[in-house]
């Protein structure tokens, strides 16, 4: 049949006719909310490179879950900015650090909130580099040592969730038998399993002051042009024992997200990241767009090619638009 008789426009001539047969939604059980930490108490200062942003201490931390969790978002993500660093980033795994801080004290508060800890260094080495640093180079193999010992740590402190994102060869292995061994078999691994070496990175490290100070991170972050490397390394920490895989950015990696949902059955997490944020609300307060209606459209299109879940800074905005 041809037109007249096919007339695709009467499916979308009425609100409630154009829901029903929308194919894909994005909900509030979809999103994780990133948060940042520092030291101190009653500290809310807005990072100047994401807009409505904060680095938190942790009583603003919890005041901000509370929040959260009052609009329905399920999970976090935490970031730590240490009150010092160090070359290896051994902060990292104090018992007395933020984030460990902040898990314990959100487990208080919030207990029925997925906690996700962030397992990296380039927040806590001197250098800026997401590992220990040997000859100029990131040293794959020491790194991993040091990851395991963040990785107990965080587990200890009340993380539901490990995501490691330093794409470390072997990260993921290191990870689950560290936890195994430690007598936390039962929590989750989330890998950014495909971590670009994007410029869509530029606000994050601003807010977590994390940018390398040489180099770059193009020997172990993905190169942007290569998509069947990608599934390589994400059937690896499958193998390895990963839980969740996450695609990082999205927005320039929808086919990424899209190859990765078709070829396993994992769940799958897309990280919205801090230049996808930053130009959304840049753009809204020009006044170039409507910056409510581009956010949801965003993770729509997050959503519609195959991500379960949305890291994205976008979450409480986004959570009132949808209960």
């Amino acid at each position: 049949m041809s037109f007249p008789s096919v007339r695709p426009r009467r499916l979308r001539k009425t609100a409630a006719i154009r829901d029903m047969l929308r194919e894909n939604k994005v909900t509030v059980s979809d999103l994780i909310a990133p948060l940042f930490i520092v030291p101190g108490s009653g500290v809310r200062k807005e990072i100047s490179s994401l807009p409505g942003q904060y680095q938190l201490s942790v009583d603003m931390l919890c005041e901000e879950a509370k929040r959260l969790q009052d609009l329905g978002v399920p999970s976090v993500l935490l970031f730590g900015i240490p009150p010092c660093k160090d070359e290896i980033g051994a902060v990292s795994y104090d018992d007395a650090g933020v984030v460990q801080q902040g898990l314990r004290a959100l487990k208080e508060v919030t207990p029925e909130l997925c906690l996700i800890a962030d397992l990296c260094f380039c927040e806590y080495t001197t250098h800026g580099h997401c590992g220990v640093i040997v000859d100029g180079e990131v040293d794959n193999d020491l790194t991993l040592v040091e990851t395991a010992k963040q990785t107990v740590s965080l587990a200890r402190a009340g993380a539901d969730i490990i995501a490691p994102s330093g794409m470390m060869d072997g990260m993921v292995a290191a990870i689950r038998d560290a936890l195994d061994d430690s007598g936390f078999s039962d929590r989750i691994i989330m890998s950014y399993a495909a971590k670009f070496a994007s410029s869509y990175y530029g606000p994050f490290r601003e807010a977590v002051d994390s940018s390398p100070q040489f180099g770059d991170r193009r020997s172990y972050q993905m190169d942007p042009a290569n998509g069947d490397e990608a599934m390589r390394e994400i059937e690896e920490d499958i193998n390895q024992g990963a839980d969740i895989l996450m695609v990082k950015p999205a927005l320039a990696y929808l086919d990424i997200i899209a190859r990765a949902k078709d070829s396993f059955s994992v769940p799958l997490a897309a990280y919205n990241v801090s230049g996808e944020y930053s130009m959304i609300k840049n753009a809204a307060q020009a006044g170039l767009v409507d910056g409510d209606a581009m956010m949801l459209e965003t993770l729509l299109s997050i959503k519609r090619a195959g991500a379960d879940l949305i890291i994205t800074y976008f979450a409480a905005e986004a959570a009132k638009q949808l209960r």
